[in-house]
């Protein structure tokens, strides 16, 4: 099926349903889902809505202009217009650990995002061959201080090419730069463990075993210049008992990793993430 999706976000204001709803109406939208959300410490207004296609009054090339004539400018709403007929591009960022990289190849695979994979960085050759079993490109290029730099260029070219339009981290242990970060606003996922700040470094669950802690979890947020500490969209956590050992501990965590990186990416996928300031609206 056809469909197209709209994001809205503007002040809250009387009538921005109702005005919503009658554009659909009135050009024969048959609405699959609508759902909003009114942030009243903020004065803050969101909605989403998805219709069908094919029945719509209005060709698909004149929605975005006559909406924006017709109801936006009026509420002075901030929005965006997506179709379903053409699949996003998902670049995929990589190091050692696999667990993540599996689990996404995996649902891919089996058809549970509608996505394309162009290509697979990474700064190692460690998971070249799971890569490749799944015919998608693997590109090597390894990062040091002395060429980071030139390195974020050779991706930023990359995924230009191929026409990227988001970017995951799949566990990728490098930090990525402010000009890379701005060259895709909300639109680089990074998933990481949930002790942070409290346990930081290169093995935070030895940490977190050796003070004992109850709960671990995973966290999968949009990047920012900030380290870690951008919209978040998805988190799960999971507890621990007093037998648990190291490796015990490690498993768990990267289990949730995977299924918290997926959710954040299947939610992407179907804008359903609406990112305000440093928070996000989530329609489920």
């Amino acid at each position: 099926m056809n469909r197209a999706t709209l994001i809205i976000q503007c002040s809250d204001q009387k009538g921005i349903v109702a005005a919503v709803s009658e554009f659909l109406f009135a050009n024969k939208g048959n609405i699959l889902e609508i759902d909003q959300h009114v942030d009243q410490e903020l004065g803050m207004f969101f909605m989403r809505a998805s219709w069908e296609l094919d029945t719509f009054a209005l060709k698909k090339e004149l929605i975005y202009d006559t909406f924006e004539k017709e109801i936006a400018t009026k509420f002075a709403m901030d929005f965006q217009l997506y179709f379903n007929d053409r699949k996003p591009k998902m670049a995929l960022f990589v190091s050692k650990l696999s667990h993540c990289l599996f689990d996404i190849l995996s649902r891919y695979h089996a058809g549970q995002f509608d996505v394309e994979i162009p290509l697979v960085i990474s700064n190692h050759n460690d998971l070249q061959a799971i890569v490749q079993a799944f015919d998608i490109p693997f590109v090597h290029l390894p990062v040091d201080k002395s060429n980071k730099k030139d390195v974020e260029e050779k991706q930023l070219q990359l995924l230009k090419r191929h026409e990227v339009d988001f970017v995951v981290l799949a566990r990728y242990m490098q930090i990525l730069s402010e000009d890379f970060i701005k060259a895709y606003p909300n639109k680089i996922i990074n998933i990481h463990h949930s002790f942070l700040p409290a346990f930081v470094g290169a093995k935070p669950y030895h940490a977190a075993y050796a003070r004992g802690v109850k709960i671990i979890g995973a966290t999968a947020h949009y990047v920012t210049e900030e380290l870690d500490a951008g919209p978040i969209i998805e988190q799960d956590v999971a507890r621990v008992r007093h037998h648990n050992t190291i490796s015990d501990l490690v498993q768990m965590g990267q289990d949730i990793e995977k299924v918290v990186l997926s959710k954040a990416i299947k939610y992407h996928l179907e804008h359903k993430v609406l990112a305000f300031g440093n928070k996000t609206v989530i329609f489920y």
